[in-house]
């Protein structure tokens, strides 16, 4: 009777071991899903509040990192929106070289133009948005009036030509286009405000002052 008893409570009291610790390990895992949980609440609010306020500020999610950040005035409205332009002419006249050009150095300067214009333009694009501003204010007739562009003759004249004559006609136009450039990024340096922007100017004076130097040379050998 006695060992019968003696068993009896061998058996309970391991049963109640098992049992309590089954009832620790939920406890735990509980808490572990239950920390999960809030943790992946709070990220969710903060993601929800975060584009809750790209919303109401006006600017989309995705294009939060191109915008250009900080005050802004009316010199840096003026030299994106007259910029764009100026350099999709580049591109344009860059694009004229394909089967047209023969020298190798303005084919390399072709290259660099085509590399550095287009993520600007994007850029710029992209500050205006933020802004709430227009791509375009309307400055001139076809962007004419800039300093730098070229006239729907100056284009034709330049389509027509091939091998070194295209050369040396790309070379003198994309100087006077590149002089345009540098005088209007030295404008926003002097009167701008967002330093994104001038940033920006920085390196367009930078940049295609450099290349002036190379297409004079280039001329100077053909």
């Amino acid at each position: 009777m006695r060992t019968f008893t003696q068993r009896t409570a061998r058996k309970l009291a391991l049963v109640g071991a098992v049992t309590a610790t089954g009832l620790l390990l939920a406890a735990c895992g509980t808490d572990d899903d239950m920390s999960g949980m809030d943790h992946n609440s709070t990220s969710a609010s903060a993601s929800a509040s975060a584009s809750a306020s790209a919303s109401a500020s006006g600017t989309p999610s995705g294009a939060a990192k191109d915008a250009a950040a900080g005050p802004f005035n009316d010199a840096d409205v003026m030299f994106a929106q007259m910029m764009i332009p100026h350099h999709e002419q580049a591109l344009e006249m860059a694009k004229l070289a394909d089967g047209r050009a023969e020298d190798s150095e303005v084919k390399s300067l072709v290259a660099a133009i085509e590399k550095a214009q287009d993520p600007e333009i994007q850029k710029m694009k992209a500050w205006l948005k933020g802004w709430n501003k227009p791509e375009s204010a309307g400055h001139g007739s076809g962007g004419h009036s800039m300093s730098g562009m070229m006239s729907e003759k100056d284009m034709k004249d330049l389509a027509a030509v091939k091998g070194k004559a295209f050369d040396r006609k790309f070379a003198e136009l994309m100087i006077a286009h590149h002089d345009g450039a540098v005088e209007m990024a030295k404008e926003e340096q002097k009167n701008g405000a967002n330093a994104t922007a001038k940033a920006l100017a920085d390196d367009v004076v930078r940049t295609q002052s450099d290349e002036i130097s190379a297409l004079r040379k280039i001329l100077d050998r053909l």
